[in-house]
This record gives structure tokens, sequence and C-alpha cells, in this order.
């Protein structure tokens, strides 16, 4: 069962604004930002999945169309692309890695 915290399937999200990222050696890297300072204790490294949904996060996206592009570009079953992608957005937005786009937030409420 889903928490109000978790992400759903329909809700939408972008690249938080307090991150850097890189792409090294075809991982992406992601460094959080905190008091105008990369944080190196705390980054992060995206696989080639990881990747391929931070390079999508570049504009708001809902976590349904995330799991799309990830069953077609891995050709796996739709279902399975949503489950995981859900488990990778919600661990993002967690810690700082995303976040949901302010128009989309103002709409919301």
């Amino acid at each position: 069962m889903a928490t109000a915290a978790q992400a759903r399937s329909q809700d939408a999200f972008v690249r938080s604004q307090s991150v850097v990222a890189r792409v090294v050696a075809g991982e992406t890297l992601i460094v959080p930002i905190r008091s105008k300072v990369g944080d190196l204790a705390s980054i992060y490294s995206f696989n080639g999945t990881g990747s391929l949904i931070w390079k999508l996060l570049d504009a708001p996206r809902t976590a349904a169309e995330l799991a799309m592009a990830v069953a077609e570009e891995y050709e796996v079953e739709v279902a399975q692309a949503e489950r995981d992608v859900m488990e990778f957005v919600n661990e993002m937005k967690a810690v700082g890695l995303v976040e949901v786009p302010a128009s989309v937030a103002m709409a919301g409420d």
C-alpha cells in the first residue's frame, strides 16, 4: 500500500535544482549541492536504466511515462518497469534528487 509520501504513476517529477550531474565512463554521477558546496559524501551513481530515467527527467515526466520508456528501451513488461521505476523514483524523491515541478504542485493544491 502506497503512503501519501510515495510517488504514484500519474505524479510528475523533474530533476532537483539542488544537484549537479555528470556522465563519467557511461555512469551518471549525481552530487547534491548543500550551502552552495557539493556534498561529496553523498554522491549517487546511476547505471544505464537510472541514467535513462535521469535523462528523461530534464522535463517533467510522470512515473508512467518513465516506465513506458524503460519498458521500450530494455524490452521488459510494462508492469515490471512500472514497479521498478516507482521504487527508483521514490528512492530519488526521499533523498532529494527529484521533485514535483512547482506548476504541478500548485495545480494540485
